[in-house]
């Protein structure tokens, strides 16, 4: 397996799974859920951890949590790692007992904290566990929603009040309950980032860009072939006013400069890979007929190789 791409820095938001070895059962008991609940609230109290949601399911937990401090790695270890001793040592059993490295995605907090602690909240009813979320005594959303003494450590403030009360929050999250509900993690970028496209590009800029030594890691490769297209595609709208033939020569250039893959490049246009190729040979035989096209679609290319210098 691959080394995850972890981008640390202090104020950020994490959407944080782990899942047991094997998918095996880590919580067997209310005990077990307590002291795993006990480990987050010394996270907050000795690393600044601030916890905005949680959902401990039998075979793996949900978190999401900011950083004020910049150090996610510390604070999962203290939370998987103290769990680990505290469960082996209980249930008597030696080896690792989660499934290879946490799964962590940063988030942009004004687009979707709000939506993934929905989405948190009705995990047990998706999975079938229950028919509605305040039955599942082992999330944050009775927390949430008044019916239980908000512990210090968990931080509701920040979703609670985009909402005129806790009943509000109720009906945002219930509302979903008979519909069908599509994840908010759907739109993750390279199992990495969620957020909008400014957020991303910022992201990249700032935490991706210098890391030149680390790209073996996948994430920071599929991570440039989007910012790749993400500039071909704004470049191209910017020259080009006909939104048909705008599209017809960004895939042209993505399929000609960004490295990526038929199937990514689908992803980004929403054609189908053979509608791509096409496309891009369509486009070098209109350039062929075409000079004042050929002469548009060579200046893109040449401001595209400057933007990349």
């Amino acid at each position: 397996m691959g080394r995850p791409l972890r981008i640390i820095f202090p104020g950020a938001h994490y959407h944080i799974t782990a899942r047991g070895n094997e998918k095996k059962d880590i919580f067997k008991s209310r005990w077990d859920r307590e002291r795993f609940l006990s480990y987050l609230e010394s996270s907050n109290s000795r690393y600044g951890a601030r916890i905005h949601a949680y959902c401990l399911m039998n075979n793996h937990y949900h978190l999401l949590l900011e950083t004020p401090e910049g150090n996610l790695p510390e604070i999962i270890r203290h939370i998987n790692g103290a769990y680990t001793n505290y469960f082996n040592k209980k249930h008597q059993r030696v080896g690792h007992l989660l499934q290879g490295r946490y799964k962590a995605i940063l988030i942009e907090a004004d687009e979707y904290l709000m939506e993934l602690t929905r989405y948190i909240h009705l995990n047990p009813v998706r999975a079938g566990k229950v028919g509605k979320p305040d039955e599942h005594p082992w999330s944050s959303y009775r927390d949430y929603i008044g019916e239980r003494s908000i512990p210090s450590w968990l931080s509701t403030s920040q979703v609670l009040g985009k909402f005129s009360a806790p009943s509000s929050y109720k009906r945002f999250v219930e509302h979903m309950l008979d519909k069908e509900y599509q994840s908010p993690l759907q739109a993750t970028v390279s199992s990495t980032l969620l957020g909008s496209e400014p957020f991303i590009r910022e992201v990249m800029a700032i935490h991706i860009d210098g890391r030149r030594v680390e790209r073996d890691i996948p994430a920071i490769r599929a991570l440039s072939k989007s910012r790749i297209i993400e500039t071909i595609m704004h470049q191209v709208q910017g020259a080009i006013e006909d939104p048909r033939l705008s599209q017809k020569v960004a895939i042209y250039l993505a399929h000609r400069y960004s490295g990526a893959k038929l199937k990514e490049l689908e992803k980004h246009f929403g054609k189908k890979e053979s509608a791509i190729s096409q496309t891009s040979r369509r486009l070098v035989m209109a350039m062929s007929r075409d000079a004042a096209l050929q002469k548009v679609v060579a200046r893109l290319e040449e401001d595209l190789k400057k933007s990349w210098v």
